[in-house]
């Protein structure tokens, strides 16, 4: 990688990673579910209408929206309602590599690499790790809704490689399509009417700033900036990057909300990363023999161009 697109992985990891903050700091008194239905309109609006629809099955949009986007960012929103702090929920949604990994082994018969295999028996040690020594603060109802948040996006993954799936912007865009009535459906009935309608009241500026950060920044330019990157490099020089982001999430949260991780939580979160890396590590070849396929990289949502586990994303 040139050091203008190194320069440019270091701040979308930034931007990923400021962006469980933003979620933190603008939720306040919006139900957590509606919350993310404005984010996922404003994805959705105005850019449905300048980006081109993907050649893919409508089903296809629609499984690809309800795994990686309803179903992953719904999960994680409510769990940082329910107490998650941001920089151990950046960390805990990383466990969607681990499993992508066995989900892809189990449907699409995709036979792990050693290293792949050696990745998730780390990272689940360290989510063993993190959820005993989350220091009592944080409720292990935020912790278990997490982590089904990225068991949601790592079926994402699958269903996006079987389906075969272009990745890129315009499926995030288009995907987006079955996301936010689904999200104020649910919230009706689980906040109920009374409640919804006084979270619209109380959407005030920080809810706006906020929904325009995840939805503009973090989803469409950090989209962008991801795609091209990996159009130009290697998708192992580029993949490594995107886990600065549960740093940045994790130092933000400490500085900006002083929300310090307790030991349990940091060594945790050291084990699931060192995991994830180990997962992502690219095996040498033989000359002759094909190249493993890496897991989907950690991130807010779809991927582009390289073929892995996952032909998609956040």
């Amino acid at each position: 990688m040139t050091r203008r697109d190194s320069l440019l992985a270091a701040l979308v990891a930034t931007i990923w990673g400021f962006n469980f903050v933003v979620i933190d700091w603008g939720m306040g008194e919006v139900p957590p579910l509606l919350f993310c239905a404005v984010r996922f309109l404003l994805v959705l609006v105005p850019a449905i209408f300048v980006v081109r629809r993907p050649a893919v099955p409508w089903r296809t949009l629609a499984a690809v929206g309800v795994t990686m986007s309803l179903g992953q960012f719904g999960f994680l929103y409510v769990a940082m309602a329910a107490g998650l702090p941001p920089g151990l929920a950046a960390l805990v949604l990383q466990a969607q590599v681990v499993f992508t990994v066995v989900i892809a082994a189990g449907v699409l018969r995709e036979r792990p690499t050693t290293a792949q295999v050696a990745g998730v028996l780390v990272g689940s040690l360290g989510l063993v790790v993190v959820a005993v020594g989350r220091g009592g603060h944080v409720p292990l109802t935020a912790l278990a809704l997490c982590l089904l948040g990225a068991l949601s996006w790592g079926i994402g993954n699958v269903v996006s490689r079987a389906s075969g799936a272009p990745g890129g912007l315009a499926l995030t865009v288009w995907s987006a399509v079955v996301v936010p009535v689904p999200l104020l459906a649910l919230s009706l009935l689980v906040d109920g009417p009374a409640a919804v309608a006084d979270g619209l009241a109380a959407f005030g500026w920080q809810a706006a700033l906020s929904t325009l950060y995840t939805a503009g920044l973090a989803s469409l330019v950090g989209y962008g900036l991801f795609n091209g990157l990996l159009a130009r490099n290697p998708s192992a020089a580029v993949v490594p990057w995107v886990l600065l982001a549960p740093v940045v999430a994790t130092a933000s949260a400490w500085l900006l909300l002083d929300q310090a991780p307790s030991v349990g939580e940091a060594s945790g979160g050291l084990l699931l990363v060192g995991g994830v890396l180990v997962a992502l590590r690219r095996p040498r070849t033989v000359p002759g023999l094909p190249v493993p396929a890496l897991p989907n990289p950690p991130r807010d949502v779809h991927r582009a161009p390289e073929r892995t586990l996952s032909s998609t994303r956040p």
